[in-house]
Order: C-alpha cells, then sequence, then structure tokens
C-alpha cells in the first residue's frame, strides 16, 4: 500500500503528531484524510518525491541480518554470493 505525507492546512497548528506532518498509509480505494487522527485539526495531503532509485541498503541490512543471501550476477547464468 502506499504511504501518503499530510500535514496541517495552517501553519503552526495541531498536535504534537501532526503539527511537522506525518506519514500515512493507506489504499488508493481509500479516501483522503481530512483531519488529523490525533486531534481533529484540519490537515491536507502533500506531494512526496517518488521512491524510484532510492537505496536499498536498509532492506539489504534486515535481509542479512535474517539470514538471507544477496547474489549479483556477474555473466549469463553466473551469481556471485555477496553476502
Amino acid at each position: 500500500m502506499p504511504v501518503y505525507h499530510y500535514e496541517p492546512k495552517e501553519e503552526n497548528t495541531g498536535c504534537e503528531f501532526c503539527r511537522d506532518g506525518f506519514d500515512y498509509t493507506q489504499s488508493i480505494k481509500d479516501d483522503r484524510l481530512t483531519q488529523c487522527p490525533e486531534c481533529g485539526c484540519e490537515i491536507i495531503k502533500t506531494p512526496v518525491a517518488a521512491a524510484i532509485g532510492r537505496s536499498q541498503s536498509c532492506f539489504d541490512d534486515r535481509a542479512k541480518a535474517a539470514g538471507f543471501s544477496k547474489l549479483k550476477k556477474i555473466g549469463t547464468g553466473e551469481y556471485e554470493k555477496q553476502y
């Protein structure tokens, strides 16, 4: 499910949860939030940069800690174990 970023509609309003903005996971089919789930302050959805091309290092670290291995393709049908 996508993660959306919400901020108070008016600056310097809202509670500790929403004052600086917050991320909220919801289905594309769900209606956008109009009020903070904590204090009821009026909020708006703000654009965020797409995650395309971002580093997967955090994911790699979690996979390694869970005991998974990562393979890197070095040739046709040839792979090298990275961890």
